[in-house]
């Protein structure tokens, strides 16, 4: 299972399902020339770090490898949030997308009905009619 959260992370890390979220400045800093007060409300994203060279080399490729081994840098990749306020059913949400992943994939063929389909990058990542498939289960 260890391959497949690999492939689940890296899919997570292109096209999260979440935008971001709100944080409040603890103390006063400054970030690239502007000056952040204590108690301001920051919007931060997935993307800032997930789609940044610095911690993914070639981020717009798909590459589960990069999870493998000692993994990306500690809050570099965060589908589900980070610290205290970390989704509280991250556990179960890998669960899910694991004994599913190995459903699809271990029953079933997939075809898609419209093959090389145009994406849509906005707000995320997706397909633009929305990548019909027929599932073909597959011969016991």
């Amino acid at each position: 299972m260890k391959h497949s959260w690999s492939v689940a992370s890296d899919v997570l890390r292109i096209s999260t399902p979440g935008f971001g979220g709100f944080r409040e400045a603890i103390t006063d800093f400054t970030y690239e020339g502007f000056t952040v007060p204590k108690g301001s409300k920051i919007f931060w994203t997935f993307d800032a770090t997930h789609k940044n060279p610095k911690y993914f080399l070639d981020p717009e490729r798909f590459e589960a490898s990069r999870f493998q081994g000692n993994g990306p840098a500690p809050y570099a990749f965060v589908p589900f949030g980070g610290g205290p306020r970390m989704c509280p059913a991250n556990e179960y949400a890998r669960v899910v997308i694991l004994v599913f992943m190995h459903n699809v994939v271990t029953r079933f063929r997939w075809e898609k009905l419209i093959p090389g389909e145009n994406m849509i990058y906005y707000p995320a990542p997706r397909p633009a009619r929305g990548l019909p498939v027929i599932l073909h289960p597959n011969k016991p």
